[in-house]
């Protein structure tokens, strides 16, 4: 799945300097896969300690510069807002999260300055999930099906 989505981010962005938000980061994978391929940073945020720890780890064992890891709730930790939006945001949120909370993280991007012109966001959810509803101003890629597993790609125009 992962080599599937930077396969579709490579056919229209080059990965080079850009900053990365990888929200429900899990082992951290996602974002350290983007700093692999030249992201400038990655910032990684996941609410559970263990998984935390393992992230942490896993910067340690890659070794590559830009990585930070910010422990909380995702909605916490996009309220708080950041000064300079993203390039490029990765979310993979458990597939028993509701449409409903991944549709406010969506809007809370914008709202809270992650996200801005050109931003591009994508989310890795159940096939079978409903589509997310994204806010106003996001122009939709097509989306991909990859077994069980959809990803819905958007830029904020």
């Amino acid at each position: 799945m992962r080599e599937a989505l930077f396969n579709v981010l490579a056919a229209r962005r080059d990965l080079t300097g850009l900053a990365v938000l990888d929200l429900y980061a899990g082992s951290g994978a996602l974002g350290l896969e983007a700093l692999s391929r030249g992201a400038a940073s990655a910032l990684f945020v996941e609410s559970g300690q263990r998984t935390a720890a393992v992230i942490a780890r896993n910067i340690d064992a890659v070794g590559l510069p830009g990585a930070t890891l910010r422990r909380g709730a995702v909605a916490t930790v996009l309220a708080a807002g950041t000064p300079t939006p993203v390039d490029l945001v990765l979310a993979d949120p458990p597939y028993d999260v509701s449409t409903a909370e991944i549709d406010a993280v969506l809007a809370a991007l914008v709202a809270h300055g992650w996200a801005g012109p050109g931003t591009v966001a994508v989310v890795e959810r159940a096939a079978n999930s409903p589509p997310l509803t994204w806010p106003q101003g996001w122009e939709l890629w097509p989306s991909r099906v990859y077994g069980d597993t959809r990803l819905e790609l958007a830029e904020l125009g």
